[in-house]
């Protein structure tokens, strides 16, 4: 069944507004004479940041909640739910997308990473669920050339994906804090996929004093467990057959931990490794076992622990990446 395509919420001065996000909520404006069938709008692309503040600055003017989804851009099902989620956490929404060069190593795929600009608008059109969608430019976002000014986040990025791709979090803790500085939202919503991304943005959002609330999601799946991503679109016929089993290796050690009593950290990454080894066209990238509170490694699992179990592995040139989120039980 197709979802509903929600109006704009244009309407005559003075009277109240509407969004995408309060329909969503369930206001009904189906008898209402101010949306009429003209007024189906796409949601706004706002390029330049001037014009992003200045249409923040209405919006508060107005009293109005601000959500926003960060992305890179060639939406799946996986950023439509974060753009859903932002729906029924604040008055407007929204997406900005910006490919940021800033998080990728030289040898990476920059370049080559998709960008599907006119795509990704008529897919959040057909949603319903977003206002303004914010697609910079790298010279928007990086007005002097040569960046010199950094936000970055200590010890959390140096494990994981931190130790595999350096940088890479500091270009995003950077590019992020830019796009809480333009856009002022009340609430911001991210993928657990990436939840050493989410940790580290929540860390530095309490800390730097941004006022915003990070809100994560549970990670959308294809219904044999593979993670969506962008990046799932380089996997060749025979690499998407296999890499299900990723998820499968880690559910497998999340079983072993809440059902079977594990509490070796060595002894639970091993397993996954074990696991991965017998996937075909896998080679894998790291698999790690840290705390959530701060990334660090663990060796023995407390009870009442909060655990991240993460991974990244290659299947030809896509690098793919999963966890699962592990609460030890207490005693």
């Amino acid at each position: 069944m197709p979802r509903t395509r929600y109006p704009k919420y244009i309407r005559d001065p003075g009277v109240a507004l509407l969004s995408f996000a309060e329909i969503a909520r369930g206001a009904d404006v189906s008898s209402d004479p101010h949306f009429p069938e003209s007024l189906m709008m796409p949601p706004r692309v706002i390029h330049g940041t001037t014009a992003m503040r200045a249409w923040t600055h209405k919006q508060r003017e107005l009293g109005l909640r601000i959500a926003l989804v960060p992305t890179m851009g060639a939406l799946h099902d996986g950023h439509l739910a974060l753009a859903r989620k932002a729906a029924e956490l604040a008055d407007r929404v929204v997406v900005s997308i910006f490919v940021n060069p800033t998080q990728f190593g030289p040898e990476e795929d920059f370049d080559a990473y998709p960008r599907t600009l006119d795509e990704d608008r008529a897919c959040l059109e057909r949603e319903g669920c977003c206002d303004v969608v914010f697609a910079p430019s790298v010279s928007e976002m990086y007005p002097m050339g040569e960046n010199l000014t950094w936000v970055t986040v200590d010890r959390m990025g140096e494990q994981l994906c931190g130790a595999v791709r350096p940088g890479h979090f500091r270009g995003v803790t950077t590019v992020v804090a830019k796009l809480f500085a333009i856009v002022h939202p009340e609430v911001a919503v991210f993928g657990l996929k990436d939840a050493q991304q989410f940790f580290i943005l929540r860390r530095m959002t309490r800390e730097m004093g941004f006022g915003t609330e990070v809100v994560g999601l549970p990670t959308v799946r294809e219904p044999d467990g593979l993670a969506l991503s962008s990046r799932n679109r380089y996997l060749t016929p025979e690499e998407r057959a296999a890499a299900p089993g990723l998820y499968r290796a880690l559910e497998e050690a999340k079983v072993s931990v809440v059902a079977g009593g594990e509490r070796d950290a060595r002894s639970i990454v091993t397993g996954v490794i074990s696991g991965l080894t017998v996937i075909p066209e896998c080679r894998m990238d790291y698999v790690q076992l840290v705390d959530t509170d701060d990334l660090q490694p663990i060796g023995t699992l407390e009870p009442g622990q909060r655990v991240l179990l993460a991974l990244a592995a290659f299947f030809g040139k896509a690098r793919l990446i999963d966890n699962v989120i592990i609460e030890v039980p207490p005693i």
